[in-house]
This record gives C-alpha cells, sequence and structure tokens, in this order.
C-alpha cells in the first residue's frame, strides 16, 4: 500500500454514526434511538431531524421503545454503551427484541476495555457471551470504519436483531483485499499449520502483527477475521483449520463466552483441533487506565499471541495422515456436520 493509498484511522463508532445519518435520509423507515450518548451531538440529520429521539440515561425503557416501533413496521438503531446493553437492559433485549425476532440493530459503543478510564461498571467484557447466546440474535464485531460501512450496508436486508459491537477512539484500516459478508469469515493472511481467529479492531491488528513476528522464526501462521461471531460460519472455520496443529483465538472479552469459546465448540463437534484462547483472564481490571495500556497489561496484544503459539505450538505433533488435498464441507443435508473429503 503506498503512502497515497493509506486510510485514515477512523472510530468505528463515528463510521455509524455517519453512515446511519446518511440512510435515515435515504429510508424513511429507519429512526434512531439514543440515550443521551453524546454521539450525535452537533450533528445535522436535516430532513429526517425528526426521526431522531434522544431517550435519556434509560437503557431498559430504549429496547421495550425499540422493539414496539419494530413490532409497527419501523428498523430502530439504537444506541448505548456495550456495557449497559448487555446487562442493565438484557432482559428487555431478550423478552421485547429476540424472543420476537424484531429488526432492532443495537449499536453498542464503548465495547471491550475501550472505557477503561471509567473502570469496571463501564467496561463490557461479558457482552458476546450474552448476545451470541440468545435466538435470532446477530452478532458482529467490525474490525475497522470500512467494515461498520459494509455492515450497516447489509443490515437493511437482515432479517431479526442485531448486536453491532463498536469501539471508541480511533483505529487503523484493515488491510484485506475480500469484502466483509456477514456470515462469512474473511482469511486476512494465508499460512498453514497454525490458525490465528480474531474479532474486533485492536485484536484483529494484534493477530496480523503477531503473525508477522512469527514468519520470522519460520512459522507462518493463516489470520482470520472473524467478524461475525454469530451466526459462526462454520464451513470456512473448519476448512481453515483442517490441517491446523494449532488454533489461538484473539479477543477482547473475558475467556469465557465469547468469540473463543464459539471456536472451540464448533472445532470439538467438527474439528478436533487444539484451540488456545487469548483474551481477558477471569478477572476485572484491576486498576483505571487508558484503553491501549490495559490490552497490554491483559496480554490482548500481538507479543501475547506470538508467545502463545511458541508455547503451545510443540505440544501437537503433526497429523499422522495429513489431509492431501482435501477439504472439509459441510453435510449439505443440514446436519451442520463436517465431513472430510480426502483425495487418495
Amino acid at each position: 500500500m503506498t503512502e497515497a493509498t493509506v486510510v485514515p484511522a477512523r472510530a468505528t463508532r463515528e463510521a455509524y454514526r455517519d453512515r446511519l445519518v446518511a440512510q435515515l435520509a435515504e429510508q424513511a423507515k429507519l429512526i434512531c434511538l439514543d440515550t443521551d450518548t453524546g454521539l450525535f451531538g452537533g450533528v445535522d440529520f436535516g430532513p429526517a431531524a425528526d426521526r431522531y429521539v434522544n431517550l435519556g440515561i434509560a437503557e431498559q425503557n430504549l429496547m421495550g421503545v425499540a422493539a414496539g416501533m419494530a413490532a409497527a413496521g419501523w428498523t430502530p438503531y439504537v444506541n448505548t454503551f456495550a456495557a449497559f446493553a448487555a446487562a442493565r437492559a438484557i432482559e428487555a433485549v431478550k423478552i421485547d427484541i429476540a424472543y420476537n425476532a424484531l429488526p432492532v440493530r443495537i449499536a453498542a459503543t464503548h465495547s471491550g476495555l475501550a472505557a477503561g478510564h471509567l473502570g469496571p461498571t463501564h467496561q463490557a467484557l461479558e457482552d458476546l457471551a450474552v448476545m451470541r447466546a440468545l435466538p435470532n440474535m446477530t452478532v458482529v464485531v467490525p474490525a475497522d470504519a470500512a467494515a461498520v460501512e459494509a455492515v450497516m450496508e447489509q443490515a437493511t436486508r437482515l432479517p431479526g436483531p442485531l448486536y453491532l459491537r463498536l469501539g471508541r477512539k480511533a483505529t487503523p484500516a484493515v488491510p484485506t483485499a475480500e469484502p466483509l459478508v456477514i456470515g462469512q469469515v474473511q482469511t486476512l493472511r494465508p499460512g498453514h499449520e497454525v490458525v490465528l481467529v480474531a474479532c474486533g479492531p485492536h485484536p484483529v491488528r494484534a493477530a496480523l502483527a503477531a503473525a508477522e513476528e512469527l514468519a520470522a522464526e519460520g512459522i507462518e501462521p493463516v489470520v482470520l477475521n472473524m467478524h461475525t461471531v454469530k451466526p459462526l460460519d462454520v464451513a470456512g472455520l473448519c476448512a481453515a483449520t483442517a490441517d491446523a496443529r494449532l488454533v489461538v483465538t484473539v479477543e477482547e472479552h473475558w475467556r469465557g463466552g465469547g468469540l473463543g469459546s464459539a471456536v472451540t465448540e464448533t472445532l470439538a463437534e467438527h474439528g478436533p483441533v487444539p484451540v488456545v484462547r487469548v483474551g481477558m483472564p477471569d478477572t476485572f481490571a484491576s486498576y483505571v487506565g487508558g484503553h491501549e495500556p490495559l490490552l497490554e497489561h491483559y496480554g490482548i496484544s500481538a507479543p501475547a499471541v506470538a508467545a502463545a503459539v511458541r508455547e503451545h505450538l510443540p505440544r501437537f505433533s503433526p497429523p499422522a495422515n495429513p489431509r492431501r488435498g482435501g477439504h472439509p464441507v459441510v453435510d449439505p443435508n443440514g446436519s451442520g456436520r463436517v465431513r472430510r473429503e480426502v483425495e487418495q
């Protein structure tokens, strides 16, 4: 990528805001419901100004209002912090929205450790576990601003509710030649033996940087951007890990219940392949700090990913009968299981 084509860093929440404002002008049945987040301060909604409603800091009410409007034919985009969407308001999300499979789009900002300066009350390290457990819910974690825009475009045709996990500060663009398609994993880097599966701006960049570090040592990891945590791309994951000796997941979330759990559950059924999970340990953040220092402190970083590969890869010898030219395919009869086709 030349200097002229470098895309400036941009916050995923700002990309969401700007695209939503444009879509409000294009689609008469879209409505923006806010909880005094400040994200839309000073925004000119133009002719759609009456379809921006600030309900105040009342997240449960937000979800109930959104469900009622969706049932009446609207497509509400609701805005709040991830910590409040996945905890304070979860009963309304479950009963009012997910249970009725309503097309409410939950835009959750300050996800993971992004609100590190506000402490554990505002950090969201459980939201992927909570949201992916709900039937009918689609869960997407864009890695950059361009990915947010792609999700927003596809969301206009998406049935049922969507949980869109967004960050706080600007992050660089992720280099990829593959378009983002909801439910379809992106391969960011080819390789073999080791597969790094990540979601979100910081984990994806950590996985890519770790892969470059390991490549200098003769280890060539595949890097996958698993932006859609639910529905997980089972076929894509199984194809990418068919010959793998080790899978390492990377996420800005507690190690239990999120991307690492989703990948482990899938490969336990269809693999198996050993999985190591890089993420927040089973603890609340013990100090208040900036986003990046907290990520480094808790090991959600490129050095931590590379160290996990170095530590665990020697434990797993190559398969006794490696696949030669075959590939896994999902059973077309709908069982969801993967059968391995081997070229004899």
